[in-house]
């Protein structure tokens, strides 16, 4: 059935980091046929156009691209704001011991569904996750993302080495497993099977050759892995790679640099790093919440963006303390005020839609409201609670009212969620 939504739809033309917040315009209306947006415009004009549609009006509302979080572990939902422990602590602490049970396929699927349940209620219509070892952990991802019709990103995690015994494969089996799974998900529906070395520590090189030959052979995938998120990771990678020019070197020698790749956090970037990320149009996914919560550092967003880099915004989950992308741009924010520069709403919002977008490559299909896009979108409720409410109402812009929400919101700020044009969430 055709559907008509009525109320506040904001969309990006352009990038704001670049164009400011003229980049973004609000409209009154949009049309959903068949999964996808048909029309956007007036109201008034899409009610004669679309006599047919059946209407839902959604008043002062804001109607947006669904949220798209660009880096998560969906295996570590259970363990999600555990005490105290930085990087490689929490690995050995929390990941690891939970990662284990996921070689039975009811648990991961009992985890998996959990996970889309929680994302999907904080308006987040697409991720991109890593799994574990296991391929059972992979098909309860696809399996639950597909009965909810969501366009997701996803790859068998591959370790042969620094991690216990049960987390561990092998140069040979993680490229059989990975190409078995690729081949059965990768564009399976709204599936896309992403490249998954978890990062250079807990893979030998003879691994990371052999995902790099994976890439090489299927480059419609994306790779991802973890790039200098901790000073002490860096030091390891250093004694482990000792030969290596840098962290991203440990990748580059491997054929694990390039456009589609996405490497997670980049804090203590070198210069030559930060040249060879651009010049090879790779991505970079912003954690801000998993940053701060494991004291890894502050992400330089205002310079790596008036540079050129393509980046996205992620939650990090569950190194990340939350699932919802409204505390992760609040947290983008606060970590770019601690660099100097006060992101403004327009880019805040974009980062968590169209830029996540652009980093998956996803940008012509999802991450923002346009004739032909895939109808994945939140409402937003800009008057959530008292505290909220009473902020927006002093407002005299968009931006103004919309910040609030940025700031203070969560998941009650959330009046519906749409997959592919059908309310998944709320109403």
């Amino acid at each position: 059935m055709t559907q008509l939504l009525l109320g506040r739809v904001l969309r990006f033309t352009a990038d704001p980091f670049a164009e400011g917040p003229e980049a973004a315009r609000l409209d009154e209306a949009l049309v959903i046929d068949q999964g996808k947006i048909i029309a956007v415009g007036a109201a008034d004009a899409l009610r004669r156009s679309h006599p047919e549609a059946q209407v839902t009006d959604y008043g002062d509302h804001l109607i947006s691209a669904g949220f798209i979080d660009a880096h998560v572990h969906y295996p570590q939902t259970a363990i999600i704001a555990s005490w105290g422990k930085r990087l490689i602590d929490w690995l050995n602490s929390y990941t690891f011991p939970e990662e284990m049970r996921f070689s039975n396929f009811s648990y991961a699927q009992d985890v998996a569904d959990r996970y889309f349940d929680l994302t999907v209620s904080h308006g987040t219509t697409s991720v991109c996750s890593y799994a574990t070892i296991h391929p059972e952990s992979v098909d309860a991802f696809f399996t639950a993302a597909a009965r909810r019709g969501q366009r997701v990103w996803a790859g068998k995690t591959c370790m042969d080495r620094n991690a216990p015994e049960g987390l561990r494969d092998t140069a040979q089996s993680a490229y059989d497993d990975s190409k078995a799974l690729l081949a059965k998900w990768h564009g399976a529906g709204r599936a896309s099977y992403v490249i998954t070395p978890r990062f250079s520590p807990t893979s030998t090189e003879d691994q990371l050759s052999a995902m790099g030959a994976l890439w090489a052979e299927n480059p419609s995938c994306l790779m991802q892995t973890h790039l200098s998120e901790q000073t002490d990771e860096i030091a390891w990678v250093q004694s482990l790679f000792p030969t290596a020019r840098d962290y991203l070197d440990t990748y580059e020698r491997h054929g694990l640099l390039g456009k589609g790749a996405l490497f997670g956090h980049a804090i203590w970037l070198e210069d030559r790093e930060k040249a060879r990320i651009l010049e090879t149009d790779a991505s970079l996914i912003h954690c801000p919440t998993s940053n701060t919560f494991i004291g890894s550092g502050l992400f330089d967003m205002g310079g790596l963006k008036a540079a050129g880099h393509r980046i996205g915004l992620a939650t990090d989950t569950g190194g990340g303390s939350s699932f919802s992308m409204l505390r992760t741009m609040a947290a983008a924010y606060e970590v770019a005020q601690l660099r100097g520069r006060a992101l403004h709403p327009s880019e805040l919002w974009w980062l968590a839609t169209a830029g996540s977008a652009r980093a998956l490559h996803a940008d012509h299909q999802i991450g923002t409201i346009a004739t032909g896009m895939e109808a994945d979108l939140v409402v937003v409720n800009l008057a959530s609670t008292p505290a909220i409410e009473q902020a927006t109402r002093r407002a005299d812009d968009i931006w103004q009212a919309l910040f609030p929400t940025i700031m203070m919101g969560d998941d009650r700020a959330i009046r519906a969620t749409y997959v592919a044009g059908a309310c998944v969430h709320g109403g």
